[in-house]
């Protein structure tokens, strides 16, 4: 399949039946809404969600087009999609390339789901095989060392994603750990603040600059959390789940951002702890630990049973602390690399 939009028909496992796979650069809103209930449905089979927050966001602001186009002239958004349909129409693959940092020499970043009706019929292998296809990286593995074009995410490391990765020689280059612990009834110790410095709460359509300046400043190693932008921040603010009032600022006595916890609050009532980000001049503070504390206060005092996180698993200190707090790791997200 070439870049540019073309489409393949196939004679797919034990469907007994061919299957349409195509590369667009954009959704219309039916495709968008099918592609949710292809997530949801896998999501309810395996028990963890197969995309992560970023390719949620792009679909729900996605503007794309609906006929493939020839050429491409551009992709929309830094996204592309690659769709399985079933000869009855049904949807029943589907992967999200992200494209943003292909301009700069950096990977293509995958992330896919195959229907729970569909699975066991090589869908997930036709959708990996046109990932490579696109990041132009041959089928079989080759001697290309750690210089990564393609990378795909396996939230959860399922088996049957295990054992997709192995077959095509995709090596574990990263690892991000999601961390728990129990809320209810919990004993926490009361936040100890740098003398000067308050917590208070977000302001809408205030504190907007100031806390993208410091998030860069504390994530400028990461390679998603460190490029947030005001834009992404708003769009954040209209979620359904945001709440200022569990945005919880460190500043000083002038009001100038030190630090932040931003904390979040998912359908079933679990909370987490969504961002915790200081200003590097603040660090050996204990700023970090006492913004964490008081985002775990607030989640308990409105009725969260438990608290998640999500941390690199080779960030040694923060899994640390993370650990000396009361958490353990419940399950691994790995991103794979061809």
């Amino acid at each position: 399949m070439s870049h540019a939009g073309n489409q393949r028909w196939l004679n797919i496992g034990n469907l007994g039946r061919v299957v349409h796979l195509t590369w667009r650069n954009g959704l219309d809103e039916t495709e968008t809404a099918e592609v949710f209930d292809l997530l949801a449905a896998a999501e309810r089979a395996d028990g963890v969600a197969p995309v992560g927050e970023h390719v949620i966001l792009r679909l729900r602001s996605h503007r794309g087009v609906s006929e493939q186009i020839e050429p491409v002239q551009a992709d929309v958004a830094g996204s592309e999609h690659f769709v399985i349909r079933a000869d009855g129409g049904e949807l029943a693959g589907y992967a999200h390339v992200d494209t943003e940092g292909e301009s700069r020499g950096e990977p293509l970043v995958a992330e896919l789901a195959v229907h729970p009706r569909f699975r066991e019929n090589g869908i997930g292998t036709q959708l990996v095989a046109a990932l490579l296809e696109r990041a132009e990286i041959p089928v079989e593995p080759d001697d290309e060392g750690d210089s990564y074009r393609l990378r795909i995410w396996s939230h959860g490391l399922l088996a049957a994603a295990v054992r997709l990765a192995d077959r095509f020689g995709f090596t574990r280059v990263r690892e991000l750990w999601r961390m728990g612990r129990e809320l209810s009834g919990a004993e926490l110790d009361e936040p100890v603040l740098p003398e000067g410095v308050a917590i208070r709460g977000f302001r809408v359509g205030e504190d907007e600059p100031e806390l993208v300046r410091v998030n860069h400043l504390a994530f400028s190693w990461h390679p998603e959390q460190g490029g947030m932008t005001e834009a992404e921040l708003r769009e954040k603010e209209g979620l359904d789940w945001f709440d200022p009032a569990g945005f919880l600022l460190a500043v000083d006595d002038a009001d100038r951002l030190l630090g932040f916890h931003w904390t979040k609050i998912h359908p079933d009532g679990s909370g987490e702890v969504y961002v915790v980000g200081v200003d590097p001049n603040t660090q050996g503070s204990g700023l970090g630990r006492a913004l964490t504390l008081a985002g775990l206060r607030y989640l308990r005092e409105v009725g969260c049973p438990r608290v998640l996180l999500y941390v690199e698993a080779d960030n040694g200190p923060a899994v640390s602390v993370y650990r000396r707090l009361g958490f353990e790791r419940w399950d691994v997200d790995a991103q794979l690399g061809r």
